[in-house]
This record gives structure tokens, C-alpha cells and sequence, in this order.
């Protein structure tokens, strides 16, 4: 191949799944874009997307061709790169996703330092609760709170993020503050319970025991399957809840929260930077990845 142009400009497409999006994002025309990969399709034998009048798919070959892409550009990045200053902007897109909360409450607010430090960084941050496919998607990297089971994906644990139980004043004066696990049932107190899907058995209320932890089923009120609302409806006093200190800690700081049972934290969440493989680790990547781990450090255990 005469040059890393063609291979970019595919993987663009591949990952918006739109020749007109990925020409805007890359400033220059839809035709030529259309051009590059129907040259690289004829360079390489084989027809990699699937065009049709409401999108552009993968084919089989183009899977296999774009995994392949994504390491060969990693590499050139990480291979241009490889004497210069540590002080130098980055530049480029870096394509992220997290759960909503995290970024809500901890990495958005911090992001214009790092944009102000990296003007020329793109950065295209997808926050839902959902196990995103980062190859399908074209992700640089996700963050993943709890086990990562993708035996395929490499992991890099960056620490244990602090849960903690919590209330709302209003709850409080209504049940009472529980200061034992025995309070929790003798003063009648009600959870808010969190499940992925209706109809699902409800976790309870964990606790740690021994050297492992323990659930304890309480009555609750509300059921939700959202992380986001399971926080509104604590806040609105709808029953005990166990979060992310890292995601409560502005109410806490507001008195709109209150921590209860400090001795009886759940269990901590690990706190994951993911990637396909270990060639995905571009200098935009990694110093994302250390820049994240320092913002989240104050909320590890």
C-alpha cells in the first residue's frame, strides 16, 4: 500500500458506519472518500463494506481487515511518536466510553484542563450503562466498572472504587438512622432496589461478613434499572440506596445525602481501563488512561 491514508480513512467509515459523517469528521468531501475505499477495496481484493441507502456495514473480510488496520495505525502513531517530547499536545480523536455516572460526576467536569492542555485532542465520549463492543464500535478504550469476563479484551485494574451506603435527610427523619445491621429491620427500613431487568430477583442489601459479604433482603418501595435514577430516588428520600462515592460525593457535600452505616461499606468496584489489545495502547490512549487513573484515585479505597 502506497501509504497509511487509505487504511484511515476506512477505519473512519467502518467505525461511524457513514461515508458523509466520516468525510465531515475527516474535513473533506463525501466522493472522495467513497474514492479511497473503493481503491483500497481493489487494492486488496476484496469488498470490505456492505453499502446500502441507510448504512454502511462490515463484511466479513472488512472485520478481519479492520482489526488489522486499527493495529497497523496504532502502530505508526506509536511508532511517530516514539522520540518526542513528552510535553507535546496530543492530537487526533480518541473514542471513549464509561458508565454515565462516572462521567457525569467525576470526568466531565474535569475535561476542559485536559482539553485546555491538548487543544488539538478530539475526543468522542459515549456514556451509557451497556458492555459497548470496542471493535464493532470503534472504540479506543472504555472504562468498566466490576469484573471485565471478555477474555479477548486486555484489562488494566486501576483501583477499588468506594461504595458507601447513604440516605436522604428526609428518609432519615422519617426511619430513623440505623447504626447496626440490626437497626435496618427493627426501624422498619426500606432500600431502593436496583436490577438490569424487571422481574429479576433484587440483590438486597450487601454487608460485609467475615472476610466475604452477605446480603441482607430488605423491603423496598421502587424498583428502577437505571444507575442515574437509582441515585434521583434516593436523593428524593424513596429508600436506602449503595452507590459510587465518586458519583455521591457533591450530594453528600450538599447535605442533600447522608451516609449511614460507615462500618458496613458493600464491597469496593473495581475500576477497569479496557482495550482490545495491547496495540491499541497509542500515546493518546495511555496518557488518557494515566490521566483518568490520577482523577480517580481520591475515590479509591
Amino acid at each position: 500500500m502506497k501509504n497509511l491514508d487509505a487504511l484511515m480513512v476506512f477505519a473512519r467509515v467502518a467505525e461511524m458506519r457513514s461515508f458523509t459523517r466520516a468525510a465531515e469528521s475527516l474535513g473533506t468531501q463525501k466522493g472522495r472518500v467513497s474514492a479511497v475505499v473503493r481503491e483500497l477495496e481493489a487494492e486488496v481484493g476484496a469488498t470490505l463494506l456492505h453499502r446500502t441507502t441507510r448504512s454502511v456495514q462490515l463484511t466479513e473480510d472488512g472485520r478481519a481487515f479492520y482489526s488489522r488496520a486499527r493495529d497497523l495505525l496504532a502502530e505508526a502513531e506509536a511508532l511517530q511518536s516514539m522520540f518526542a517530547d513528552k510535553g507535546v499536545p496530543l492530537r487526533g480523536r480518541l473514542r471513549v466510553d464509561m458508565p454515565g455516572v462516572l462521567a457525569q460526576s467525576v470526568v466531565i467536569p474535569a475535561l476542559p484542563q485536559l482539553m485546555a492542555a491538548h487543544p488539538a485532542l478530539e475526543i468522542e465520549l459515549s456514556s451509557t450503562d451497556r458492555r459497548v463492543d470496542l471493535v464493532q464500535e470503534g472504540f479506543d478504550c472504555v472504562i468498566r466498572l466490576g469484573p471485565v469476563v471478555d477474555e479477548t479484551l486486555i484489562a488494566r485494574p486501576m483501583g477499588k472504587l468506594r461504595m458507601i451506603n447513604a440516605a436522604s435527610p428526609d428518609y432519615l427523619a422519617r426511619f430513623g438512622t440505623p447504626h447496626t445491621l440490626e437497626d435496618l429491620v427493627s426501624q422498619g427500613h426500606q432500600m431502593v432496589h436496583y436490577m438490569q431487568r424487571f422481574g429479576a430477583q433484587p440483590i438486597g442489601w450487601e454487608y460485609p461478613a467475615g472476610e466475604g459479604y452477605k446480603t441482607l433482603m430488605l423491603p423496598g418501595m421502587m424498583k428502577v434499572n437505571s444507575v442515574q435514577t437509582y441515585h434521583e430516588a434516593g436523593l428524593a428520600g424513596m429508600g436506602l440506596i449503595q452507590a459510587g462515592y465518586s458519583a455521591l460525593a457533591p450530594h453528600l457535600a450538599a447535605g442533600a445525602l447522608v451516609e449511614v452505616l460507615p462500618d458496613l461499606r458493600p464491597a469496593a468496584l473495581t475500576a477497569s481501563f479496557v482495550v482490545a489489545h495491547r496495540r491499541s495502547l497509542s500515546p493518546r490512549v495511555r496518557a488518557f488512561m494515566h490521566w483518568t487513573e490520577a482523577l480517580l484515585k481520591p475515590y479509591f479505597d
